[in-house]
């Protein structure tokens, strides 16, 4: 080899190195996360699903950019920071919410959307069925019939005497009418009264509960929806007035000074959220991906409020708490 030759295979040599590094390297991908909460960096939600795409390999920084849109309220406001997000134009929408997904089903150039939904997903229309989407949507489902009656059960073992219990829940959230009757055959089994009591609005709730006591209630059933968990706060008043417990299917409706919930890891169903955005970034399609259920479940015990109201927590109850709150 001459001396030419030579200097141009030494100078070909790291060139052709470096071009598998570069094949390898991906592009970087943006994920829209849009919430209906108050703009909040270290969100529980978003920090869980964060750690869910470190996990899957993806680097904020490197490889991915994930970018917050909150809207801090309904109607308006949530479609402006939709389309807002839209216009950015990610890769992939995560959907923190039902109340994020209606918004998106009415753009027809949304991108692949993730969402977490508490409702029935398929008799809500955002997806054709949980085995094929059938749409650019996919996610997590959180309506579980099946942990409705435990949570009667669990409320029953509390208190062994109960005969009546009020039951509250948001008419218009997917799968309604299957959970009341989900109830009305759990209460049966139990041999409990029950009464449901639907919540529209703020403006009603107080109409409600005095309906309710009318009716003389030794607990309180809250379906998990959007709207009823978001009204925990007065739940947990209204309970700790009339000393009557309350339990639901959500941590946070424990942590607001309700007796216990029972129901999916809000956390863990968030962190899995990231499996899905990792393979459509991958190249899956959303609309062949079944939406899934939450496998992880806990039962929250708060103590603290159980003192003030009078209740005596069996140890059969506390021994399966997955956390206590004192």
């Amino acid at each position: 080899m001459d001396r030419r030759r030579m200097c141009q295979a030494l100078a070909a040599g790291p060139l052709a190195a470096a071009l598998p590094a570069r094949a390898q390297a991906r592009r970087t991908a943006r994920v829209a996360w849009i919430s209906t909460d108050q703009a909040n960096p270290e969100a529980p939600f978003l920090a869980a699903f964060r750690r869910g795409m470190r996990q899957a390999g993806w680097v904020e920084g490197r490889d991915l950019v994930v970018e917050p849109f909150w809207s801090d309220g309904l109607g308006e406001r949530i479609e402006r920071t939709v389309a807002q997000a839209v216009a950015t134009k990610p890769d992939v929408i995560v959907a923190a919410g039902g109340f994020v997904v209606r918004p998106l089903m009415t753009l027809p150039a949304a991108p692949p959307v993730v969402f977490s939904y508490s409702g029935d997903a398929a008799a809500g229309g955002i997806v054709e069925s949980y085995a094929r989407p059938g749409v650019n949507r996919t996610g997590v489902s959180l309506f579980s019939l099946q942990l409705v009656p435990k949570r009667l059960e669990l409320m029953k073992e509390t208190l062994p005497g109960m005969k009546r219990v009020a039951i509250f829940g948001w008419p218009r959230h997917a799968g309604e009418p299957a959970e009341v009757d989900a109830v009305a055959r759990a209460a049966t089994g139990l041999s409990l009264a029950h009464q449901y009591f639907p919540v529209t609005s703020s403006t009603d709730l107080d109409a409600s509960f005095e309906r309710a006591l009318a009716g003389r209630p030794e607990a309180i059933l809250a379906f998990a929806d959007g709207v009823t968990i978001g009204f925990a706060d007065r739940f947990a008043a209204f309970s700790k007035r009339h000393r009557i417990p309350a339990v639901s299917g959500w941590a946070i409706f424990a942590e607001k000074g309700n007796l216990m919930s029972y129901g999916p890891r809000l956390e863990a169903t968030h962190a899995r959220l990231a499996e899905f955005v990792d393979r459509i970034l991958k190249g899956a399609k959303a609309s062949e991906m079944p939406v899934e259920l939450p496998t992880v479940q806990e039962l929250v015990v708060n103590r603290r409020t159980a003192k003030e109201i009078g209740i005596a927590m069996p140890a059969s109850v506390l021994t399966r708490a997955d956390r206590l709150i004192d």
